[in-house]
């Protein structure tokens, strides 16, 4: 298997505001100087075999360097995380029902109790 050096360059905040991009926007390459770009650093081939070598060893949860940031930057760069029409439609059929279903429930108590009430006030005989 082939090793691929990682390295890193650290950033005082107010630097890293000013040299790093932070929109998840496409970068066009003419804007770029001082750096090289990811794709003239690896190749996305190259990425992925890392990111499979590495994988387990990335936390499942956390802020920043986890699976569940992975997923949600992954997913608004190709809007995934957004609900389209019919998902919302959907969600709100669920909370009709749901209110249905509360209401219905709510008068089968009343029936069960005005029928007990009507049992248990009969005269005896």
């Amino acid at each position: 298997m082939a090793e691929y050096p990682l390295n890193r360059t650290v950033f005082k905040k107010e630097a890293y505001e000013n040299a790093i991009d932070t929109s998840l926007g496409s970068v066009p390459p003419s804007s770029v100087t001082s750096t090289p770009l990811l794709e003239d650093t690896i190749s996305v081939s190259e990425f992925f075999n890392i990111y499979n070598a590495v994988f387990y060893n990335i936390p499942a949860q956390g802020d920043v360097n986890s699976h569940a940031y992975l997923a949600q930057t992954s997913g608004d760069y190709a809007n995934l995380n957004q609900n389209d029409d019919s998902t919302q439609a959907l969600l709100d059929e669920i909370t009709e029902l749901r209110k249905q279903n509360l209401e219905l429930n709510q008068q089968i108590i009343n029936m069960q109790v005005t029928s007990s009430l009507s049992i248990n006030s009969s005269p005896t005989i």
